[in-house]
């Protein structure tokens, strides 16, 4: 009688996923803070929000990848940050309205399990998680290898935080005359990969180890830079200052997300001259003959998140940003009339 076909045997190893879950385990646990009720091994993860003594509290979500970027993570076999950017770029999103994280969920799909390599994409998530301030309960690892090759994979992550409903920032109250504050990126984030991986590698021939003039550091290190966690600097500014919105620099650029914040009948004017920005824009943009309009809808151009505040309150703001170790940036203003965003 001919030997049957076992799952392993497809491509798909069961006790090795079982092994992982059991190896993250206690890299999760560090992430734990009062409320996590149930720990990663369930079918579903519990989260009780009594301890945190809300009147009327809000759920806030979002759910997001890192895009391309992971192509060059898995060129460059390096895994350790790529995670960090996953938490980011959810964290980021539901910091915009307010929202304190709470919990994060991770979704990764493998060509074929790797322990070193995914326990240290789980790492970053770890050290993501924790840099966020919110708990790492649960989470996905599918082996599939009728979708990837054995050495690609994928990444989702999921975050749910909370808002008092009273303190919840959805830019209603943005005007004409209030000040646009920018919080630096540490580069190019998690955005604009495919037109960064299509110049510098298929049309400069260019290499991950190779150091093009103009940057301070690799390829490889340049383009793998984690993106920056802002949670912890707009908890403690919105908890102080009176913030009318905040607009997360992701894809799409300046151009697409400052305009998602403002109110009908109001434009941002940008004054690009106002802030600094990494070597890597520039690079791109003069190597690359890239139009001005292309790098604002594309790159955040070295500002990663914006603040919209009241004039009076600017100076109290930026001295408390500058406190905090932040270099926070006067980059524009709000104007009636138009629409979308003006760079002057």
């Amino acid at each position: 009688m001919k030997k049957g076909l076992t799952y392993k045997e497809a491509g798909v190893d069961i006790e090795g996923a079982d092994r992982f879950v059991r190896a993250i385990k206690g890299l999760a646990r560090k992430t734990h803070q009062r409320g996590v009720v149930s720990a990663i091994g369930g079918f579903a993860s519990l989260f009780r929000l009594s301890h945190l003594r809300l009147e009327d509290p809000v759920l806030v979500s979002s759910t997001d990848g890192v895009g391309t970027k992971l192509k060059v993570a898995i060129t460059a076999n390096e895994h350790s940050t790529i995670g960090i950017d996953l938490v980011a770029m959810c964290v980021n999103d539901i910091v915009t309205v307010g929202a304190r994280p709470l919990f994060f969920l991770d979704y990764l799909s493998v060509g074929r399990l790797e322990r070193r390599r995914d326990l240290s994409i789980v790492r970053g998530i770890v050290r993501g998680c924790r840099e966020a301030g919110c708990a790492l309960v649960g989470g996905e690892t599918a082996e599939m290898p009728a979708l990837y090759r054995e050495d690609e994979y994928d990444l989702a992550g999921f975050v749910v935080g909370v808002v008092e409903r009273k303190k919840i920032i959805d830019g209603s109250r943005i005007g004409a005359g209030d000040v646009l504050i920018g919080l630096p990126s540490s580069g190019l984030h998690s955005n604009g990969y495919s037109l960064v991986r299509k110049l510098l590698f298929e049309e400069f021939g260019l290499g991950l180890d190779d150091r093009p003039r103009g940057l301070r550091t690799t390829l490889k290190r340049e383009l793998l830079r984690p993106t920056r966690i802002y949670v912890k600097t707009v908890l403690d500014v919105i908890d102080r200052f009176p913030i009318k919105g905040i607009a997360h620099i992701t894809g799409g650029g300046l151009t697409e997300n400052i305009p998602r914040i403002l109110p009908g009948g109001y434009m941002a004017v940008l004054q690009p001259a106002r802030w600094r920005r990494q070597p890597i824009f520039d690079f791109i943009e003069r190597e690359g003959g890239i139009a001005p309009d292309e790098m604002h809808g594309t790159f955040n151009c070295g500002i990663g998140l914006v603040f919209v505040v009241g004039r009076r309150y600017k100076e109290g703001i930026v001295e408390r940003l500058e406190s905090l170790g932040e270099r926070p940036a006067l980059v524009g203003s709000v104007e009636k009339g138009g629409k979308g965003v003006e760079f002057i």
